[in-house]
C-alpha cells in the first residue's frame, strides 16, 4: 500500500512547564459527556451492534467482500510519551487492515511537542487538504469540540475519536463514527477498588494530573470523588503535571517532602508514575503508586517490585476495532459499526507472577509484540 507523506499533523495538550498547576477539588465534572452506560441506554446503534462488533474484534480477521476503492487515512498522535499505547495502536491497526485485505493508504505522525497548543484548527486544515476518508485523533481538551464538530458536520472525513468511550452530550445524534479505546472510568474503578482493598480508606494520599482536559477528568476526578473523605481530609496535595515524567517527579518530590507519612500517589498516566517512582526511590520513601494503561514500561517496573498496581489495557484491541469499523464501511456495512468501542482492562499488581504477566502480554499485544 502507499503511504501518504506529509498528511499526518499532531495534536496535544500539556499545561505550563513550571511549576505544576495546584488542581482543585472542584475541577470540572464530566456532565457534557454521556457515560457509556448512559448512551448504551438511548442508542439503538450502539445496543444492536457492540455485542457482535466486539465479538469481530476477539476473533480472527475474517476479510469482507465488495470493498469499494481504497481507505485514505490520516492518523494524528500525541505518541512522545513514555507510554506505548500510541505506537502499538498504529501497528495494530495496520496489521489488522492488512489481513482484512483491506485497500488503504495511511499517513502517521507522533509528537508530543507543546509548539502545536493552540493551532488545532490550523493542523487538521493541513491534513484535510489531503481528502482523507477517515481522520483518527484524540479528543482531550475541550477546545477541540468544536474543530470535531465541524468535521461531522461536513460528513468527511469520517471522524474517529481515540482514547474516549464517553460521547459528547451536545453531539445529541450526530456523533463521529466511532468512538474507540478503554473507558477511562472503568480503569479507574478497578484501581479504587484496589487501593480500598490493599489500604483501606480515609489514608493521606496525592494526585498527579496529567494536563487539563477530559483524560485528568476522567481518571483523577474519578478517583478523588471516590477515596477522599471531607471528615478526614485525606487529599494532601493535587497537581496538573502533563504527561511529563520530570515534572512528575519534581512534583511527588516536593509532595514526599511535606507529607513523609503519605500512604500513596494515585498517578493518573505512565509518565507521571515513573517520575513519582523516581521519586520514591530518591526519597526512600515507603509511598506507593499505580500506572494507568499496562504497558511495557508499566509492566517492567511491576515485574521489579517497584510499581504497587496498574491497570492493563488490552491494547491492540484498540487498532483492531479501527480496522474492523474501516472494513465494514468500505463493505456498505458501516450501519453495523457501534458507536463507541471499549475493550477490556486487567488489573495487574506486583505479586502476580511473571508467568502470568506473560499470558497477559501475549493477549494485549497480539500484533504489536
Amino acid at each position: 500500500m502507499v503511504r501518504l507523506v506529509g498528511l499526518v499533523v499532531i495534536l496535544t495538550f500539556f499545561g505550563a512547564i513550571a511549576p505544576p498547576a495546584q488542581a482543585q477539588s472542584g475541577t470540572r465534572s464530566l456532565d457534557e459527556f454521556w457515560s457509556l452506560e448512559e448512551f448504551s441506554a438511548r442508542s439503538p446503534r450502539q445496543q444492536n451492534h457492540a455485542d457482535s462488533f466486539a465479538r469481530r474484534v476477539n476473533a480472527s480477521a475474517s476479510p469482507l467482500a465488495g470493498y469499494r476503492g481504497t481507505a485514505r487515512i490520516a492518523v494524528i498522535y500525541p505518541g512522545k510519551q513514555v507510554s506505548d499505547y500510541w505506537r502499538r495502536s498504529l501497528l495494530s491497526f495496520e496489521a489488522r487492515l492488512n489481513e482484512l485485505a483491506v485497500p488503504y493508504e495511511i499517513g502517521s505522525f507522533f509528537s508530543g511537542s507543546p509548539s502545536f497548543v493552540g493551532n488545532q484548527a490550523d493542523l487538521i486544515a493541513a491534513a484535510l487538504k489531503e481528502d482523507p476518508d477517515y481522520l483518527v485523533f484524540t479528543l482531550d481538551v475541550l477546545r477541540h469540540k468544536a474543530l470535531v464538530q465541524r468535521l461531522i458536520a461536513r460528513g468527511r472525513p469520517k471522524v474517529i475519536l481515540q482514547n474516549i468511550t464517553t460521547p459528547v452530550r451536545a453531539w445529541r445524534e450526530r456523533q463521529p463514527f466511532l468512538y474507540v479505546g478503554f473507558d477511562h472510568v472503568t480503569g479507574t474503578n478497578l484501581l479504587i477498588d484496589y487501593y480500598k482493598k490493599r489500604f483501606g480508606a480515609k489514608k493521606d494520599f496525592a494526585i498527579l494530573y496529567g494536563p487539563q482536559g477530559y483524560v485528568s477528568r476522567a481518571r483523577g476526578n474519578t478517583f478523588l470523588q471516590a477515596y477522599s473523605d471531607a471528615d478526614t481530609p485525606n487529599l494532601k496535595a493535587s497537581y496538573f503535571v502533563g504527561y511529563d515524567r520530570q515534572r512528575s517527579r519534581e512534583a511527588a518530590t516536593q509532595i514526599l517532602q511535606n507529607h513523609p507519612d503519605l500512604t500513596f500517589i494515585y498517578s493518573c498516566s505512565t509518565d507521571i508514575a515513573l517520575g513519582v517512582l523516581d521519586a520514591i526511590a530518591a526519597l526512600d520513601s515507603a509511598a506507593a503508586t499505580n500506572g494507568w494503561g499496562g504497558g511495557s514500561a508499566e509492566l517492567e517496573a511491576i515485574s521489579a517490585g517497584q510499581l504497587e498496581v496498574t491497570v492493563m489495557r488490552m491494547n491492540d484491541d484498540n487498532g483492531v476495532a479501527m480496522a474492523e469499523a474501516v472494513a465494514l464501511d468500505l463493505a456498505g456495512r458501516g450501519d453495523e459499526v457501534p458507536v463507541v468501542y471499549s475493550g477490556a482492562f486487567e488489573l495487574v499488581t506486583r505479586t502476580d507472577s511473571n508467568e502470568h504477566l506473560d499470558e497477559l502480554k501475549a493477549r494485549a499485544f497480539r500484533y504489536s509484540k
